[in-house]
């Protein structure tokens, strides 16, 4: 997949963990362990932008675009 997410290098810096950022946010800690493994297929604007509100940070800060070298 071509989008890598990075939630737990923001969320290291950050020293919080991941059920502290589930309960700020208001998701599950099973859905922040989804999100931080990549296995999500998409993300609501909504959670996104709570994300970046807790963490202090930019989209860009836990998302990263990384080209498929097969095309």
């Amino acid at each position: 997949m071509p989008i890598i997410v990075t939630l737990d290098v923001m969320l290291a810096r950050r020293k919080m963990r991941s059920k502290e950022l589930a309960q700020i946010v208001g998701i599950t800690e099973q859905n922040v362990s989804l999100l931080k493994s990549g296995k999500v297929r998409g993300v609501r604007f909504e959670t996104l932008e709570k994300i970046c509100e807790a963490l202090d940070c930019q989209p860009g800060d836990i998302l990263e675009f990384v080209p498929d070298e097969t095309g």
